[in-house]
């Protein structure tokens, strides 16, 4: 299956013009030194004559068995029909003095390679590495582990094999399992620091304006049982679960978005953390950074009276989502307001409305969607008809079946609110309650603290708030956050901490080309890298370009793979 891969991509050598090509430079002292490469020429058009084009930069000449490198370029330039052979090769077993080895996939890991090194990723982590006791390859091993989330989610055990046999990742060419452990203690050791040195290189980078910041929080659980969890467990709780599986331990983990889309900072909390609770520490967190104006945004889990004087310190501002049937009598004064709604875009209408004066003087936007009004309309008849039909096979019923199925009915998540029960017992639609639901049909309350912000802005920019929604969405499914099996908390961490890296990647790739990561990452590992071997050494070399991939690369400011990747020569 790969040969005929390599062959259908055209992966071949030049077979015409190729050669060594000796270059020197002189030193300050006046001693010469001389580099060897190996290179082909190619006819430029635009000049009318042929330029040498470097392919592969062997080092210093002094370094290098010469002879054995004229061997190999020997050998090389040989190929006669590079796809014909390629073609035999299937049956054979090899072209000329070579015989082709493996191939493994290069352009998923070395697009998200270009984008870690555009942030200067590798260097911060180098710098942040310093005066720690660690291993050269730290980096490399941290942008494995990362680069693992975004390609080919899989265990750090598998990490091993994955390196081995799947992809040909840039800088490391195998790696142990615990060296992947050790790199994941170093990397939690840097991580307030890392992460406010990322924030502001992207933002450098894309030239972000941050004055919206949204934040929510998930849940992601663990395949273990309650009670195999050791004792003095402080991170690993049994809480609510917004993956409906109460049943297994979990953290909550909480993550800070730009309007863009791009994560910009998480965290990680015990299992049994209430949303509400969580606000002054992300608040605190992001103060740090000095950020200058920034408008938390925040769903309607947040609005807590608490949680809002918090957002407002330091001159920050909020706007928060306030839940409609909250019995609060600053929002019962907001909905029984009148005015005219002002249409803003399609299915979205807005009305400003104030409430209180002075200091007490409390701003609110209510925002109202007539297609999902609509949308909430029919679902409500469908419910009435299926109300009215389980209210009918009731009376069909003997007594003693009758009573439970009553039971049932009442305490139904989404029947029972529109029932009431008379005096003998009997059940009947409440149709009080079906008039006062149609009050919310398609609207949504919103809080703010900025007068600045015109309602259409506020509107707007509490709708995107769906950017964290998908950001956990990504992180659940694309790069398969859950289930988790670290057992050791701070591995937990770091865990979280290497998908929210990846998550930052693969949103700034989507962010450039206005496509998602999964077809991006399709597309770009048909990119892929061929070993070919000889009794003079091994050679490796990609695949050609596609239209496709060239755009994508092109798009995202990142330099192509060289043809020729690495050469071994053997003693």
């Amino acid at each position: 299956m790969w040969i005929t891969h390599i062959a259908i991509n055209g992966i071949i050598l030049y077979n015409i013009g190729m050669y060594l090509r000796r270059v020197s430079r002189k030193n300050k002292d006046g001693s010469t030194v001389a580099y060897l490469q190996l290179a082909h020429n190619e006819w430029n058009s635009e000049a009318k004559y042929a330029k040498a084009r470097v392919i592969y930069s062997f080092g210093r000449e002094d370094q290098l068995d010469v002879n054995a490198l004229r061997r190999l370029v020997e050998s090389i330039s040989r190929y006669l029909s590079p796809e014909e052979a390629l073609r035999a090769q299937a049956s054979i077993g090899q072209i000329a003095d070579f015989t082709f080895k493996s191939a493994k996939r290069l352009g998923g890991v070395w697009t998200l390679d270009q984008l870690w090194k555009q942030l200067g990723l590798d260097q911060i982590i180098q710098t942040l590495l310093v005066g720690r006791k660690h291993d050269n390859n730290v980096e490399r091993l941290i942008f494995t582990m990362v680069a693992n989330r975004a390609v080919d989610p899989t265990s750090k055990l598998g990490l091993q094999e994955w390196i081995r046999k799947e992809v040909a990742l840039p800088g490391l060419n195998e790696a142990h399992v615990h060296q992947f452990y050790r790199a994941m203690d170093l990397l939690l050791g840097m991580r307030s620091q890392l992460e406010e040195q990322v924030y502001f290189a992207t933002a450098d980078l894309l030239n972000l304006e941050v004055d919206l910041i949204y934040f929510d929080t998930t849940s992601s659980y663990f395949e273990v049982e309650p009670q195999e969890a050791p004792d003095g467990e402080q991170l690993r709780k049994l809480g609510y679960s917004k993956d409906k599986r109460p049943d297994l331990l979990q953290v909550v983990i909480g993550m800070a978005v730009t309007k863009e889309g791009l994560p910009i900072r998480c965290w990680v909390w015990p299992g049994n953390t209430a949303d509400k609770t969580v606000v002054e520490e992300a608040k605190k967190d992001l103060v740090g950074w000095k950020l200058g104006r920034v408008i938390n945004v925040m769903d309607r889990g947040f609005s807590t009276e608490d949680n809002l004087t918090t957002l407002q310190r330091a001159g920050g501002h909020y706007i928060v989502g306030e839940p409609m049937r909250s019995g609060k009598k600053i929002v019962d004064e907001a909905m029984a307001r009148k005015g005219r709604y002002q249409k803003i875009r399609d299915n979205l209408e807005v009305k400003e409305i104030v409430v209180g004066d002075g200091e007490k003087r409390q701003r609110f936007v209510m925002a109202y969607n007539p297609k999902e009004a609509e949308k909430e309309k029919k679902q409500r008849e469908r419910l009435v008809q299926d109300l009215e039909s389980a209210l009918e096979d009731l009376h069909q019923l003997p007594e003693k079946k009758h009573t439970k199925a009553a039971c049932a009915l009442r305490s139904h998540k989404l029947y029972g609110r529109y029932l009431r029960q008379l005096k003998d017992g009997q059940l009947r639609i409440n149709r009080q309650a079906l008039h006062d639901a149609e009050r919310y049909d398609g609207k949504y309350l919103i809080r703010t603290s900025d007068d600045t912000l015109s309602a259409e802005e506020i509107a707007l920019g509490y709708k995107n708030l769906i950017a964290v929604e998908n950001g956990f969405r990504t992180l659940k499914s694309t790069l398969s956050l859950r289930p988790m099996y670290h057992r050791i908390e701070d591995r937990i961490k770091t865990h979280v901490l290497i998908n929210w890296l990846a998550l930052l990647l693969i949103r700034l790739a989507e962010l450039k080309t206005g496509d998602t990561w999964p077809t991006l990452r399709r597309t770009m590992d048909q990119l892929v890298l061929g070993k070919f071997s000889s009794q003079n050494g091994d050679f490796y070399q990609r695949t050609e370009l596609t239209a496709e991939q060239s755009q994508i690369l092109k798009i995202l400011g990142v330099e192509a793979p060289q043809k020729i990747i690495r050469i071994d020569l053997k003693a």
